[in-house]
Order: C-alpha cells, then sequence, then structure tokens
C-alpha cells in the first residue's frame, strides 16, 4: 500500500492535481474564467458608477448635460425639416442643393470624420479617391451655374411669368358669351 499511496500523494496530493494543472495549459479553466469575467464586469460598473456619483447641480453642468444631448435630435430633425422644406418651396431647396453639390469630396470627408468622430466611429479616406473627387466637382461646376439660373427663372418673381393679379380686360374676356357649338347643338336637340 505505501507506494501506491506515494504514487497518489505525488499525483493529487497536497492539494495539488497534476492532471487538473496539465490540462488547463491547453485549455481554460471555466470556472477561473467565468470568476475572472465577473470580476471584470463588477469593475466595469463600479467605474460606470463613479462616474455619475458626482452630483450636478450646478448650471455650467446642466448646461453641458443639455449640449450633449443636442446632436442626435438636430440631425434627426433637420433631415426631417430639408424634406419638408423640399415640399414648400421646391426652388429654393433644389437651389441650396446645387450649391451643395459643388462641395468638394474631402470636406464631405472631413465632415463624415467630424460626425463619426462624435458619434464613435471610424472615419478613413483614400488618397487617389481625394483627387479623382476634386477633377469631379470642378467638371460639375459648368453644369450647377446653368441649373441654378434655370431653377431661378422658375420664381414667381421673375419676369414673364404669368401674372395673378386682377385684370380687367382678362374678367370682361371671361363674361363675355362667345359662340359655343356644342352647347348650340345641344339645346337644338333639346327642343
Amino acid at each position: 500500500m505505501g507506494l501506491i499511496d506515494r504514487i497518489f500523494t505525488t499525483i493529487f496530493g497536497g492539494g495539488r492535481n497534476v492532471i487538473v494543472e496539465t490540462a488547463e495549459v491547453f485549455r481554460e479553466n471555466s470556472e477561473k474564467g467565468a470568476a475572472r469575467d465577473a470580476a471584470l464586469r463588477e469593475q466595469a460598473l463600479q467605474q460606470y458608477a463613479a462616474e455619475f456619483a458626482v452630483a450636478r447641480v450646478g448650471r455650467f453642468d446642466r448646461l453641458m448635460d443639455g449640449l450633449n444631448r443636442l446632436p442626435r435630435p438636430l440631425l434627426a430633425f433637420g433631415t426631417i425639416g430639408l424634406f419638408v422644406v423640399a415640399m414648400v418651396d421646391p426652388v429654393w431647396f433644389s437651389t441650396r442643393m446645387q450649391g451643395i453639390s459643388l462641395v468638394p469630396d474631402p470636406l464631405w470627408w472631413l465632415m463624415g470624420a467630424i460626425v463619426s468622430f462624435y458619434f464613435g466611429a471610424r472615419h478613413q479616406a483614400h488618397t487617389q479617391e481625394f483627387q479623382r473627387s476634386i477633377a469631379q466637382t470642378l467638371a460639375r461646376v459648368p453644369t450647377v451655374v446653368e441649373n441654378t439660373r434655370a431653377l431661378e427663372a422658375l420664381r414667381a418673381t421673375t419676369p414673364q411669368i404669368a401674372d395673378t393679379a386682377p385684370s380687367a380686360a382678362t374678367t370682361q374676356a371671361a363674361v363675355t358669351p362667345q359662340d359655343n357649338p356644342a352647347l348650340q347643338d345641344w339645346t337644338a336637340a333639346r327642343r
């Protein structure tokens, strides 16, 4: 019995388990991993709790909290507002959109990077596309100028657009009876 007892004591004795220790070299101990994950979550929650533990009672703190909540609603309502303006005054909207089409892509990339940074996303621009977009933007300038002139000509304040003001000659022409052969045939058929 002494020999077998020594072998088992060597392998499993003294609070050790050589088989478990060897297996943990190749595979994580699930129980210890879960304990580490729980400790990590607890520390993260403590960090978040510490961030909000400070009482924000000053006017500046309330102002900053309010300003931090503005960008998302402003972007959403601004986009909805563009749709409304497009329906209410299409000429005004189209003129502004023609101007926006002249904004070079690098400036859009910068705007996108700023907005992406604010919302936590990453934005990356490519150098070759940068040069190509500048050339495309410059090529669109004559078309945009022509479109803007055509849109401005559609305004009601532009000369040669129908005048809707009351006119004595127009009113007189509208109430003066004229010959209507179809009406005369219908009247004759009814008699």
